[in-house]
């Protein structure tokens, strides 16, 4: 049996309390007080845990949301880009993503009931990743070679080996296209 839709005024809050904890998380990391979360929505706390009982559900519903507008900004990328660059604008993003969810995607383990969570979330970047690849390889502008997957850990390799974003974008042009 299906959930019942939110009313208004309670999809308001639950998106009011997504957009503040992904800010206050980006911001403090994902130990940040609880009540912050609240407090930047505009809303109670008795609010805030009527739609995230826990910390953990709240974080995964931040990681949730960002990994949906991270796969949705791939389709939307291919449709207005051409090729090579609507998949080295989704990996700079993808790289972005990495970073700045470091903390949270360690909070989010294997061991909790979130983990089952990641292998999809996973599943759907390597979906994005995949479909911006084989258009760049039918363009012609990629190696017909290069693995999604190689290339996805040879961006999180980057997007883990430095904080200087600078340095992260500089490495990211690097990659031989081909």
């Amino acid at each position: 049996m299906g959930s019942r839709p939110r009313r208004a005024d309670a999809q308001r809050n639950y998106d009011l309390l997504l957009a503040a904890a992904a800010r206050v998380f980006a911001e403090r990391g994902a130990d940040a007080p609880l009540d912050d979360v609240a407090r930047r929505a505009g809303v109670g706390n008795a609010t805030m845990y009527r739609h995230f009982p826990t910390r953990s559900d709240l974080l995964v519903a931040v990681y949730a949301d960002e990994v949906a507008q991270l796969c949705a900004s791939g389709e939307v990328l291919l449709a207005t880009e051409p090729p090579t660059e609507a998949l080295h604008e989704w990996l700079r993003r993808f790289m972005e993503h990495v970073t700045s969810k470091r903390d949270l995607a360690t909070a989010i383990t294997n061991d909790t009931p979130a983990g089952a969570l990641l292998a999809g979330w996973h599943e759907s970047m390597l979906t994005t990743a995949t479909t911006l690849l084989d258009a760049a390889k039918r363009a012609g502008a990629v190696r017909a070679d290069l693995d999604v997957r190689d290339l996805l850990t040879l961006v999180m390799g980057i997007a883990l080996a430095t904080a200087d974003q600078a340095h992260a974008e500089r490495l990211l042009s690097l990659i031989a296209w081909n």
